[in-house]
């Protein structure tokens, strides 16, 4: 039988806040999501004044005087992210990064080499992340992954950590919500809803055929997973993405044309730098534009040479914002989604090799400014007909 946790960070992006700025401990704060849009991490106090997740920032400010709200910090997070990381590996050989404040063990076996109970084991973990790492973690355990998951859930209501044992399965799903379960959205418990399934042991007591017609293959897993058979197990082995989205809210709605080409602009250079940093290279390009009355607008374009180079993406960013963008509509954000990602792009009888290495050096000059001098370091112009 398999012994799985899995560790996540509490509130992290608030965590790593006041881990810098210890006078922040014990106030109710907000971190905001790209340019103050909306309410993505709060702190315990901030939760008990009522200030709900996803809430605008203006709302929340509005409403909730009292509160901190903060700015993102995303560069903060990824090196204490990183730290907590390289710490659970001195655990297990064995982790999955599932996010950035969140990851899976495979404790399997390690109870003979620890000479303690896998309870005991996470307790150490918990114990050493916060004291060398700073930050609090709750820690789940169970013998799958969406149990693991469900165990973390219920960790952070508790002491921090929860394990929940083969034969404790059965009585937890009694008392486990459906809508509680990992991978079970708003639209399939309103769905099983409907067939009188309402908790996660009801769940597992459908019948295979209903349930493949239902949700397919993925619902056959769940169930199995529900039940204690470790479908999905742990795996360190990196899978590309499919691919990179980047996006954002304005600080103010707009209808400013050229505002919101650098806005796209700037998410195009992030990509792109995402891509090189994965070896991998786009060959369809999105542009997302959301109006100030939450309409969604969407365009995209295949290329001819898949690119990871900024000016290349720009220039079908911009003939795809020409064809959408209304002077008259208020927008209250935008984004850039880079598809069909490849790690190698043949050289292209449209391109030469010299403009290619002309390409490269440019964007290798352009990263290393960044990387030394910070996000913002280089900006691009909008681009003229």
């Amino acid at each position: 039988m398999e012994e799985i946790a899995l560790v996540d960070c509490d509130s992290f992006f608030v965590s790593c806040e006041q881990l810098v700025n210890p006078a922040l401990l014990g106030k109710p704060v907000c971190v905001a999501s790209n340019n103050d849009g909306c309410v993505v991490a709060r702190s315990k106090e901030a939760k008990a004044l009522g200030i709900r997740m996803g809430m605008p920032v203006f709302m929340a400010k509005k409403e909730f005087p009292q509160g901190i709200y903060l700015s993102g910090n995303m560069k903060l997070y990824g090196d204490i992210s990183q730290r907590v990381m390289t710490k659970l590996k001195e655990f297990s050989p064995l982790v999955e990064v599932y996010s950035i404040d969140e990851a899976f063990l495979d404790l399997t076996g390690l109870r003979r080499l620890y000479r303690r109970q896998y309870i005991d084991i996470a307790r150490e973990i918990r114990t050493k992340i916060k004291e060398e790492v700073g930050v609090p973690v709750s820690i789940g355990i169970s013998s799958t992954k969406v149990l693991a998951k469900l165990a973390s859930e219920k960790a952070k209501k508790g002491e921090g950590i929860y394990r929940i044992g083969f034969r404790d399965i059965t009585e937890e799903l009694k008392h486990t919500s459906i809508a509680e379960i990992w991978g079970i959205g708003r639209n399939t418990t309103a769905l099983l809803n409907k067939f009188g399934v309402r908790t996660a042991y009801q769940f597992t007591l459908m019948e295979d055929a209903r349930l493949s017609k239902l949700l397919g293959k993925r619902g056959l897993e769940l169930k199995r997973e529900l039940l204690g058979e470790s479908i999905h197990p742990v795996s360190d082995k990196y899978v590309a993405p499919k691919s990179i989205q980047k996006t954002s809210s304005f600080a103010k709605f707009t209808s400013d044309e050229g505002y919101i080409l650098n806005s796209l602009n700037y998410h195009a250079h992030r990509a792109c730098k995402k891509l090189r940093r994965l070896g991998l290279k786009t060959k369809t390009i999105a542009v997302m534009l959301r109006t100030k009355d939450f309409r969604v607008y969407y365009e995209k374009a295949q290329l001819i040479q898949p690119t990871d180079f900024e000016f290349e993406a720009q220039r079908v960013i911009k003939a795809l914002f020409a064809g959408m963008f209304d002077p008259k509509t208020i927008y209250r954000s935008s984004g850039v989604i880079f598809e069909d990602l490849t790690e190698q792009a043949q050289l292209s009888l449209f391109s030469s090799a010299h403009d290619n290495r002309r390409a490269e050096d440019l964007t290798s000059a352009w990263d290393r400014l960044e990387d030394r001098y910070g996000r913002g370091a280089v900006f691009t112009a909008i681009m003229s007909a």
